[in-house]
């Protein structure tokens, strides 16, 4: 009987520690971003996006958000061989081709994770071949992705017509969430 006792309080203990340690190193955020995480901001909390960096740009010219101002933005940072990223397009797409012209502008920001993803003919391909149509900037050497703090892929930012971070998502899903925000957005006043 004093074994069985032991060996509870000893996996007590174990789970204890465990959870402790994730939680203390950040582990259990990141384990929890994998199942999707969002955060909206009012618009006094938010801050001003980074500006994109510089990258090689498919189904469109350069974009600077500075040129954006009076259109919400959505910022998708991705990479073709995530298939998290890939259950994400429909969305984005979606997104993308019902409120373009009402006022959203959809970037998606091309972080690699393997060598293949970094050459933009295959980034070129794959874009073509998943019917994206918004404009793609390639971020290979992460500059984008540091300056938006992103930790893991897909991740998305809503920005206001002004230019401010709104609503930030890691991974799969929100997207009522985000639609109901988009179309939020869209209504604000540009001022």
């Amino acid at each position: 009987m004093d074994s069985r006792r032991n060996m509870l309080i000893g996996i007590v203990a174990g789970i204890v520690i465990v959870t402790a340690l994730s939680y203390a190193t950040g582990l259990l955020k990141l384990i929890r971003s994998s199942f999707g995480s969002s955060t909206e901001y009012k618009s006094s909390e938010s801050a001003a996006a980074p500006e994109l960096a510089t990258g090689d740009w498919i189904n469109s010219a350069p974009l600077k958000l500075n040129e954006l101002r009076g259109r919400v933005v959505l910022i998708e940072f991705w990479t073709f061989g995530c298939i998290n990223c890939r259950n994400t397009l429909p969305y984005i797409k979606s997104w993308h081709d019902r409120y373009q012209d009402k006022g959203l502008t959809v970037i998606g920001v091309h972080s690699p994770e393997f060598d293949e993803e970094r050459k933009v003919e295959n980034v070129r391909r794959e874009v073509t071949s998943l019917g994206i149509r918004y404009a793609v900037v390639t971020d290979n050497d992460y500059q984008t992705w540091s300056a938006y703090h992103v930790e893991a892929w897909p991740t998305s930012f809503l920005l206001d017509k002004q230019g401010r971070i709104r609503w930030m998502h890691l991974g799969e899903g929100g997207y009522d969430e985000a639609e109901r925000l988009i179309q939020k957005l869209l209504a604000e006043d540009a001022t």
